[in-house]
């Protein structure tokens, strides 16, 4: 059995911070976890691209405490790679690099190009996300029905969603095109509750990992703790949710290394952690889907992921995430037993019934303030029947917006007529062939 999170010695000090915790600062350079020569480095290659560098800037920009960062710099003075020009405050000196130092600092640019916050260790980094993860609140059957309100599903769907998110285990969701896929993904998300802290960046020996993605994290704002500062190399942000799609391909999964930069790119996936990671379109990437499919084998198993660095050094990372998968295609098509049984749950959406795609519409018109009387509602699906065209969950809501955009155009309030939604049918769909 493995050792709980508290008991493990890379776990930061967790604090008390806005009702919750927060990793504590670092008192001493050896408590960061990182190496004191690669801190060193850090600091000379980010004195290297200002003038000047002040004790408070250099705190600022490698997000470690004054104490620290002040440290560093004296040694670098020390050692003739920085100039002290004097004090900016009682508790700030400013330095400039020196032409040994230049030197120095181009040589390790060459090696890699990562200037910014201080990383913490990949050990820290598993730690924590662990602790989180032990540590996130059960999601209720009462949380799951809230979160999934805006969505009209049959009981069963309800149910085996709910089981799939309470469990953190994985979901498949296969079904037609339109039939909300994509939307119940989204909105199981949504039941994951409390905020998550990662770090900027993670430290394997001298190689950066760059984490923190603002195209996949949104940061919560956290007030600064007087008494007890909390480690500002770990941001705070909301539990992520990832999408990859049509354009995922197998090397997309791994660790990404920036030539130019000469840093890597942590992958979706392990940006993920801590959230949901929604592979949609599965089985339209431009890769077999069955080497997809073996990708996922030990993660799902194991909740660890090997990732490979430009060297050929395989590493760790931890695996903690929903994963869902959402295809439109057959599912004998694009898995295989093998790979079924280590999903958590199955979900397949059917096409609505004339029941449920009512209430889908009238749920959708509501958002609007419209009202449906029965008879245009009647005529809508008759239109469908005639036509031979399936049923799907996503046209209720593309047919009501058109009406909404001829309402629009003509300058009048929103109103379902047989005039408009006849309208609002041509131009959606074209004309009246079978379109399933």
């Amino acid at each position: 059995m493995a050792a709980p999170p508290e008991n493990s010695p890379y776990l930061p000090k967790m604090i008390e911070a806005e009702g919750g915790h927060a990793p504590e600062a670092p008192a001493t350079l050896k408590a960061t976890g990182i190496d004191r020569t690669d801190l060193l480095d850090l600091a000379l290659k980010t004195a290297h691209l200002l003038p000047q560098l002040s004790t408070e800037s250099a705190a600022t920009r490698m997000r470690l405490p004054r104490a620290l960062a002040a440290e560093l710099l004296e040694q670098l003075r020390g050692d003739m790679l920085l100039e002290a020009l004097g004090q900016e405050n009682p508790f700030s000196t400013r330095y400039a690099i020196s032409q040994r130092g230049r030197e120095r600092a181009d040589r390790l640019m060459e090696v890699s190009g990562y200037v910014g916050p201080a990383p913490v260790s990949l050990d820290a980094y598993r730690a924590m996300l662990e602790w989180q993860d032990a540590h996130t609140p059960h999601v209720s059957p009462e949380t799951v029905k809230t979160v999934l309100a805006g969505l009209v599903l049959t009981d069963e769907a309800t149910e085996i969603a709910g089981l799939a998110i309470s469990s953190g285990r994985s979901l498949f969701l296969s079904g037609p095109a339109g039939n909300g896929k994509t939307s119940l993904g989204r909105q199981l998300h949504r039941a994951l509750s409390g905020d998550l802290w990662i770090p900027y960046c993670i430290a394997v020996d001298s190689n950066i990992i760059r984490l923190f993605d603002e195209h996949c994290h949104e940061e919560v704002p956290v007030a600064a703790e007087k008494h007890h500062p909390i480690d500002q190399r770990w941001i705070k942000v909301k539990r992520p949710f990832v999408v990859a799609g049509g354009e995922m391909t197998l090397a997309s999964l791994d660790l990404a290394y920036l030539e130019a930069q000469r840093y890597y790119e942590a992958p979706l996936h392990m940006k993920a952690n801590g959230g949901t990671f929604l592979i949609d379109d599965f089985g339209r990437q431009h890769v077999e889907p069955h080497e997809l499919l073996n990708r996922w084998i030990i993660p799902l198993e194991n909740k660890i992921d090997f990732l490979t660095l430009h060297s050929g050094q395989k590493i760790e990372v931890p695996f903690l995430l929903m994963l869902i998968i959402a295809t439109n295609l057959d599912p004998k098509d694009v898995t295989d037993p093998a790979f079924l049984r280590r999903l958590g749950y199955r979900l397949k959406l059917e096409a609505p019934s004339a029941e449920l795609y009512s209430r889908i519409f009238i749920q959708y018109a509501a958002q609007y303030d419209l009202k449906v009387p029965p008879e245009i509602l009647a005529r809508l699906l008759k239109r469908y029947a005639d036509t031979g065209r399936e049923l799907r969950a996503c046209e209720p809501r593309d047919l009501i917006e058109r009406v909404g955009d001829i309402c629009k155009l003509r300058g009048i309030p929103p109103a379902l007529t047989d005039e408009f939604l006849d309208l609002a049918w041509r131009g959606y769909f074209g004309d009246e062939q079978n379109a399933a």
